[in-house]
């Protein structure tokens, strides 16, 4: 298998160790500035069997239409970010690409994938939180996420449609209003802050808030008719039956079913890692994705747009 990365960020850097670990050699494309393409360089990419895009959201759509007719691509989320590249996304042949929204593969993922086990009904309410301090770093200025030309959304485009694809990929979206963008920090053009409501098929809500401006933190809360399933920093819990009544009969917490310790980077990482391999146990079965795939990707993307 002859891989080849396209792009050299830090999101990169962890692709290329995953790499390493599963001992697959593969070629480093950079792009240059300020021309696009490194023509000798790029004729390499093309004679690679596997191709990971990972760079700014905006160049996606050209670099899978120059290498998508022969290759498995694995690119990252998301696919695009305008309604143009969108509609022009949909005519390309989808059976050998796939769109890395690896939240799917997380600890809160797979809790979400048992719920009828843990018996916690129907999707009420759910509020997603999660904030770092990005913007607070000096690098930031320079970075094509503060820059409206290369991430147009910013931290919603980032980091919001990592849990705008979870509650579509769990339970499906309906209607997602018009989200409110913020620059905090005033640094840059983009937006380092957003806020969105979501509604699915069952008239359930969902809040997400994204920001780089603040203190590192992380609140999942999701509320079901017979249970609750929530993340706290590092502790995942589920709780449940709704009914849990004390001596005198009023209602009190519902009783703990299940808890669980994660570790964000360790979380993060291993949830990278088995996004990648889903991907590359494709590629050697010679396997095409589904169409299905396909499009729920492409319908978490348009949410956004």
């Amino acid at each position: 298998m002859k891989a080849g990365l396209i792009g050299n960020g830090n999101h990169s850097k962890r692709i290329q160790k995953i790499l390493k670990r599963k001992n697959i050699n593969f070629f480093l494309y950079k792009p240059s500035r300020p021309n696009y393409y490194n023509i000798e360089d790029f004729e390499i990419i093309k004679k690679c069997d596997v191709i990971f895009i990972i760079t700014p959201n905006k160049t996606h759509l050209d670099y899978i239409k120059k290498l998508y007719s022969k290759r498995y691509i694995f690119c990252e989320k998301p696919p695009v970010n305008s309604i143009k590249d969108l509609k022009n996304l949909k005519k390309v042949n989808s059976k050998k690409i796939y769109f890395n929204y690896n939240f799917r593969f997380s600890k809160i993922s797979q809790i979400l994938e048992k719920r009828d086990q843990y018996k916690v009904g129907k999707l009420i309410y759910a509020n997603l939180i999660t904030s770092h301090g990005l913007a607070l770093k000096e690098e930031y200025k320079n970075s094509w996420r503060s820059n409206l030309k290369k991430s147009p959304k910013g931290v919603y485009e980032v980091i919001s449609i990592h849990w705008i694809d979870l509650i579509n990929f769990h339970f499906n979206i309906n209607i997602i209003k018009k989200p409110k963008l913020l620059n905090h920090s005033g640094i840059g053009n983009s937006f380092d802050t957003s806020l969105v409501e979501i509604i699915t098929p069952d008239n359930s809500l969902v809040n997400v808030f994204s920001t780089y401006n603040s203190a590192y933190s992380k609140r999942l809360f999701f509320l079901f008719e017979n249970g609750i399933i929530e993340q706290y920093d590092n502790i995942v819990s589920v709780r449940g039956p709704a009914i849990n009544l004390d001596k005198r009969g009023f209602f009190k917490k519902p009783k703990l079913i299940e808890s669980y310790k994660v570790d964000e980077n360790s979380d993060y990482n291993i949830s990278l890692e088995k996004s990648v391999t889903f991907f590359l146990n494709k590629v050697k079965k010679k396997e095409f994705f589904s169409k299905k795939l396909f499009d729920c990707a492409l319908k978490s993307n348009s949410l956004i747009l």
